[in-house]
């Protein structure tokens, strides 16, 4: 009995709710088992030392929830909610349906792109005058297939030194809808692709869309486990894997150039192709990450890139591009076509512009600044602030930390969530990321795109106070 005793608070909480809370708290953490018999209201009531009908109260609340069942003549028995079943379709419901102005009030760690705050506005604007003054409304119009060509040649020149041929560099409306156009042109029903484990939740949705079977391979702090890929490979025959190269989303491991290297001689050997979604690789902080994508390595065109410049720069911009292998280009530029003819033709023409006048490259070192700034300060809070709670790598990189909870934490990461919440800070659980829900019950995601030094101090010292109960 002694686990349902608490001290009872004057406040604006009537003391039912208390209780409720604290039962409900306690059949979470499994100290109260799923269909194990709560105490009579009469003991419980003498236990407390308040009347009955403030446990009658309590009880009938934690019926409500879902988390108490009565059985007539028999008592009240504990009822562990299904929170992980359809936590996926939750956790987005609840970012639907909160306002710009609700979000503020929030300490978020979810945010996966560069905030905002530090898009240098005014030049964008002038960029955007120059052009419509330029081009009128030409750059309203749709413009070729494959994309405007004065931004492809940009993108060969300024991020391939002109190793490229522009037709082979196709324009997309960012990342996810060029994993969604390969996807289209490369794998049928029943296809095998594997994945990295764990994984952008977008391109899982995107295979399972296509109803491909999903082989998933354990990320190392320096790629994939080769052992187990291998394993993979020789039972099945593979059409693709798809890959994050640089700060992997959400473990922040970076692939290094010896284990690239193996990659691509396997796939030469086993015969599938490499989608490598290259994230947020312009945010480099260890001096140690050299950058070299699998795309440049790739001598056997085995290599299908995609990059986003939406994550880097403005969302709303919806950017990027794709190199396509010869043997897939008509097909995987076919798929586009069908899927929106063509992206923003105006935003495209933007895009070049900032380029070519060295806008791009300005406003790539000054975030480089900020948010060296700002991970060097985070690592060194969750460190101090959680100690021997969470286990951590350093990706050296990106935008965010992938931690992991202790054995010690009788907690899992959709609990947590929803305690954060209701303390006001946002973060990821894992598993978001697994094929497998109970894969990522103990990991959750911690962004610091969006939150400044204060505000990183601030909600790690609520999410450890958590922790510690």
């Amino acid at each position: 009995m002694d686990k349902y005793r608490i001290e009872l608070y004057e406040s604006d909480i009537p003391k039912y709710v208390q209780i409720a809370k604290h039962i409900k708290r306690l059949i979470d953490i499994n100290e109260v088992n799923d269909g194990e018999r709560l105490p009579s209201i009469r003991m419980l009531s003498k236990l407390l030392n308040v009347n009955n009908d403030t446990i009658i109260n309590a009880y009938k609340k934690l019926q409500t929830e879902g988390c108490a069942v009565q059985k007539i003549g028999s008592g009240t028995y504990a009822k562990k909610k299904e929170i992980n079943k359809n936590f996926k379709k939750q956790y987005s419901e609840i970012f639907k349906k909160m306002s710009a102005d609700e979000a503020k009030n929030y300490i978020d760690f979810t945010g996966e792109n560069a905030c905002s705050d530090f898009f240098p506005v005014s030049s964008f604007k002038g960029v955007l005058n120059e052009v419509l003054d330029r081009d009128g409304a030409e750059a309203l119009a749709y413009q070729e297939m494959l994309g405007y060509i004065g931004l492809r040649d940009s993108i060969n020149k300024y991020f391939w030194e002109s190793s490229l041929n522009n037709d082979n560099i196709l324009i997309v409306s960012g990342a996810q809808q060029g994993i969604d156009i390969v996807s289209k042109a490369m794998i049928n029903v029943n296809d095998n692709v594997i994945v990295e484990k764990p994984t952008y939740s977008g391109a899982l949705s995107v295979f399972k869309g296509r109803r491909a079977n999903i082989f998933e391979v354990p990320v190392e702090e320096n790629g994939i486990d080769i052992e187990v890929f291998k394993k993979i490979l020789k039972k099945n025959k593979i059409k693709c894997f798809y890959l994050m190269s640089y700060f992997q989303n959400p473990t922040g491991a970076t692939y290094s150039i010896d284990k690239k290297n193996e990659i691509l001689r396997i796939a030469e050997e086993y015969d599938f192709y490499i989608i490598e979604d290259d994230y947020l690789s312009e945010l480099i902080y260890d001096t140690n990450i050299e950058y070299k994508s699998f795309k440049t390595l790739d001598v056997n065109d085995r290599v299908i890139y995609i990059k986003s410049f939406s994550k880097i720069f403005l969302p709303g911009i919806r950017i990027g591009y794709l190199i396509c292998p010869e043997r897939f280009k008509e097909s995987i530029q076919n798929s586009k076509i069908d899927t929106d003819i063509s992206t923003s033709s105006l935003m495209q023409r933007a895009l070049h512009l900032y380029i070519e006048k060295g806008f791009w490259k300005e406003y790539i070192n000054h975030l480089n600044i900020i948010y060296k700034d700002r991970y060097n300060f985070m690592k060194e809070q969750l460190k101090n602030i959680f100690q021997q709670k969470v286990e951590f790598n350093l990706p050296g990189g990106g935008l965010n930390f992938y931690i992991k909870l202790s054995d010690s934490i009788d907690l899992d990461s959709i609990k947590l969530f929803y305690e954060c919440r209701e303390n006001k800070v946002l973060l990821t659980p894992g598993v978001l990321f697994y094929k497998n829900i109970k894969d990522g019950e103990r990991f959750f995601r911690l962004g610091f795109s969006k939150v400044d030094n204060n505000e990183i101090y601030k909600g790690l010292n609520i999410i450890n106070n958590l922790l510690k109960r």
